[in-house]
């Protein structure tokens, strides 16, 4: 049980969920006093024991059902080929006809008879889906197959004409009783579910099912290619993650407790050493906080990542002494006001992305255009404790790229770093220009998702 735990934990980690050692021992001895055959408590334990964070459940939950839907303490070696989860022999019940199998799952829904319905969802998957041990095949295939078959559509309407929560004598009554045969046949499809997933277990192992089923977390979406859900998952995560780095830049502030070395300070201090300097001087720490100059391109390829990463910048904006934003796509504007004026990141987005003035000739972005516009308008307001952070793939649309102007702004700020939300494998290619404002940079890093932007965010100092 406690191999199984620990794997189950591996599992985690690999997903991305931080599980420290401690956490392990905690869970470790909740089951000791946990049944696992009582699974909706001991998801709980787990969950409460593991899970610190609640963007981080849909990923456990995953993970669980995985290793332990189904199990019981006497049945938990996940090893292919053999288990609780193994292919009924065809011969253990007498053959019904496919319409005797239909009234008699209507039957366990009307009754919501719980092991009626795992025994339906097994003879369902049993008989519709096909199941084939060594075949690599997902579990998406014999769902679609086993539910085809039962045509669940048309069990509803039976349901839902049946009156489960009353007679049919108004509007309000019968979308009741559809609703309610509708959460009726998705309870069974979580059970067909369910079965098909302890089957792919013991045929494959749980370590490579858990790998082809695992949950992408909100921090580790690529934001280029993010799904409209994942995006309001990415806009969820940016108020915790932005305390998070506000905090951690303010605490690592903090313990700067000492200066440069004070050489004069620590020769005085010496002279009754004989000049041996046994008793080291420093200056006095001047904690100044740096000042952040944002440029994003927000043409539609690179837009979303652009949005995110000036929300988590505004976001901690107290921790700089200045943040200014600049938007372009063949013209630059800044932006800076738009976020001054509202603490809704959203509302600030959407008039970035109707308010700002960012066209200026074809509307295709011309990064060199941009630079020159963008040195122009700084002009002298930066200074050695400037940042400059530029947001963009550096796709220039075959525009002359006019590095010099990148090579100029260099020479009057303290450093200049490049996101790129592409993978750096298609960097330089096609109209990408990387290589040409790369040597002006301090860095050029490939940035894609929110883990990877806070790691790059806290090591701004």
């Amino acid at each position: 049980m406690f191999d199984l735990l620990s794997r189950f934990i591996a599992e985690l980690r690999r997903v991305g969920l931080p599980v420290s050692v401690s956490e392990h021992v905690d869970a470790a001895r909740a089951m000791e006093v946990i049944s696992v055959s009582d699974r909706e408590v001991f998801k709980s334990v787990l969950r409460a024991t593991l899970v610190k964070d609640s963007t981080y459940r849909e990923a456990f939950d995953t993970a669980f059902e995985v290793y332990f839907t189904g199990r019981r303490d006497g049945d938990l070696d996940l090893g292919p080929g053999a288990g609780p989860g193994s292919t009924p022999s065809s011969g253990a019940q007498p053959e019904r006809s496919d319409r005797e199998f239909t009234e008699d799952l209507l039957d366990a829904l009307v009754e919501q008879n719980e092991g009626a319905l795992r025994g339906a969802a097994r003879g369902a998957v049993e008989r519709y889906s096909g199941f084939e041990r060594g075949r690599p095949v997902g579990g998406a295939y014999y769902r679609y197959r086993t539910l085809r078959h039962l045509d669940l559509d048309s069990v509803a309407e039976r349901l839902s004409a049946l009156g489960l929560v009353g007679e049919n004598e108004n509007e309000v009554l019968e979308r009741l009783n559809r609703d309610e045969a509708r959460r009726r046949i998705s309870h069974f499809e979580d059970l067909v579910d369910q079965e098909i997933l302890e089957r792919l277990v013991d045929d494959r192992g749980a370590e490579a099912v858990a790998e082809t089923t695992r949950e992408t977390l909100p921090e580790d979406v690529d934001v280029m290619h993010a799904t409209r859900d994942e995006l309001d998952e990415l806009e969820r995560a940016l108020a915790p993650l932005s305390r998070k780095l506000a905090s951690r830049l303010a605490r690592r502030r903090r313990r700067r407790r000492r200066g440069p070395l004070d050489m004069r300070h620590t020769v005085r201090a010496s002279l009754s050493t004989g000049g041996v300097p046994l008793d080291i001087k420093f200056r006095p720490p001047r904690p100044a906080k740096p000042e952040l100059v944002v440029l994003a391109d927000v043409s539609g390829s690179v837009a979303s990542f652009a949005r995110f990463t000036l929300h988590l910048v505004h976001a901690i904006s107290e921790e700089f002494s200045k943040v200014r934003s600049f938007v372009f796509v063949d013209g630059v504007d800044e932006v800076t006001h738009f976020f001054a004026e509202t603490d809704d990141p959203a509302v600030a987005a959407h008039r970035i992305a109707t308010e700002a003035d960012v066209i200026a000739a074809d509307g295709h972005s011309d990064y060199g255009r941009a630079l020159e516009r963008f040195v122009e308008r700084l002009g002298h307001d930066v200074n050695r404790r400037t940042t400059v952070l530029i947001l963009g793939d550096a796709r220039n649309n075959y525009h002359a790229a006019r590095p010099e102007f990148l090579a100029d702004l260099r020479e009057r700020v303290r450093a200049i770093y490049w996101l790129n939300p592409e993978p750096r494998a298609y960097w330089n290619s096609g109209d990408s220009v990387v290589a040409l404002y790369e040597p002006h940079c301090e860095e050029v890093l490939e940035c894609r998702t929110l883990r990877q932007l806070e790691e790059f965010v806290s090591s701004l100092d």
